[in-house]
């Protein structure tokens, strides 16, 4: 088996998890395109009747292309579950998220649902995070961000999209911030967003009890 098995293997097994009559937050990312994949599937051949709130744009298409009624947290504030990859996790269930730039939309979206599910290829975990920590900010705070960044740790690259800046969503830039391992990322977590400028960053802290991994034995479940 290859890694795409193996996230289409977790993927789908978070879609079974998912009720009819449920509100779903539906996360960004290769391997979550297949819980979404599967959800559309299951909606068309039994009826599953949910209502998904993506994350993204990019998730919202796919979504529509899948048969899957959509709403926006505008609607529903309470969400019965949400499902979504990590670039990282750690065994205390701490993620880093962001490498397609939408974790700010992924963090509020997780925020909101009772139950937070999240799924991921062997790869993805790790003894300790240590990959560079995306970080949402507004473009005015460009300048200041990088440097206080830089202040607290990290080495701080703008992301590009070819020769032009990387633009989220919300139509704001992301920093990658390599700070090394992290050995508290809850307290990163937390000192980034103190910063001016920022909107949000890619550490999950305390948010998901709950990872489905995909392996080579079938899908293991990791739990606090």
């Amino acid at each position: 088996m290859n890694q795409e098995e193996f996230k289409k293997m977790c993927g789908e097994a978070a879609a079974r998890e998912v009720a009819s009559g449920d509100i779903v937050g539906l996360g960004t990312g290769s391997t979550v395109y297949y819980t979404i994949k599967y959800l559309g599937e299951l909606t068309r051949e039994e009826g599953l009747g949910i209502i998904g709130i993506p994350t993204s744009k990019a998730t919202e298409k796919i979504a529509r292309e899948s048969g899957i009624q959509l709403g926006t947290l505008e609607e529903y504030q309470e969400l019965d579950i949400a499902i979504d990859g990590a670039d990282q996790v750690d065994p205390g269930l701490n993620l880093i998220k962001g490498g397609g730039g939408a974790h700010v939309r992924e963090k509020i979206v997780a925020s909101a649902a009772e139950r937070f599910i999240v799924v991921a290829d062997e790869t993805k975990v790790v003894k300790e995070l240590n990959m560079a920590v995306p970080v949402e900010i507004l473009p005015f705070a460009l300048g200041l961000a990088m440097k206080k960044l830089s202040e607290i740790g990290a080495t701080p690259f703008l992301r590009l999209a070819g020769s032009n800046y990387f633009i989220t969503d919300n139509k704001n830039y992301v920093i990658d911030a390599d700070f090394g391992a992290l050995s508290d990322p809850q307290k990163m977590e937390h000192e980034i967003n103190k910063i001016p400028g920022v909107v949000d960053n890619g550490i999950f802290s305390d948010m998901t009890s709950e990872v489905l991994v995909g392996t080579s034995y079938g899908v293991k479940t990791l739990k606090l």
